[in-house]
């Protein structure tokens, strides 16, 4: 017959085992976010729920998840310029170090939206920010929705630091779970 003290003793170690594996995950490698407003609409939607991977190790085009520089809120965007980079929008085209990349994630609104001259206003680095080039250790992030985002089109770079990490994973709505690309 076992002993109820060390079963009890067991229990208490396994749970104790999990919360601190949960919470090293949680606090360094992976956390969850739930999207909140319409700026990444259609990528995301108002409720869709992410996974975060914490290794920062961002790319242009990830969806980050960052620390607002204009108010207490955590934001999700798109990266677009990386330190360095020069941002250019001119005739709905999006230029990158002079060079024209397509959109597709933009496809389904500027559809939506064609009675419209331009989904994305004009812009140059220069005239948003007075930087010609993302400076070191920032960021450049616009919305996909961009009719509808506050964005480095408002409030300039963001800094690395201040990024918490980039979405992974959609966990929600389940038609739509499956990871992010």
């Amino acid at each position: 017959m076992s002993n109820p003290k060390s079963e009890w003793l067991s229990w208490i170690k396994s749970i104790l085992f999990a919360l601190i594996i949960s919470f090293i995950i949680h606090t360094f490698l992976f956390s969850p976010y739930i999207v909140k407003g319409e700026s990444m609409s259609p990528t995301l939607e108002e409720g869709n729920k992410l996974i975060v991977n914490k290794m920062k190790n961002i790319k242009r085009f990830d969806i980050v998840v960052f620390h607002a520089p204009d108010s207490n809120e955590v934001y999700v965007k798109r990266v677009i310029g990386l330190p360095g980079d020069t941002v250019e929008m001119k005739n709905d085209v999006l230029y990158i170090n002079g060079v024209a990349y397509k959109e597709p994630y933009l496809n389904k609104l500027k559809k939506q939206y064609s009675y419209l001259n331009r989904f994305t206003g004009d812009f140059t680095l220069k005239e948003i920010t007075g930087k010609e080039k993302v400076p070191d250790g920032k960021v450049f992030v616009l919305g996909d929705n961009r009719l509808r985002s506050n964005d480095s089109r408002r409030f300039g770079f963001i800094d690395e630091k201040d990024i918490i990490g980039s979405a992974v994973f959609r966990a929600w709505p389940l038609q739509k779970i499956g990871v992010m690309h």
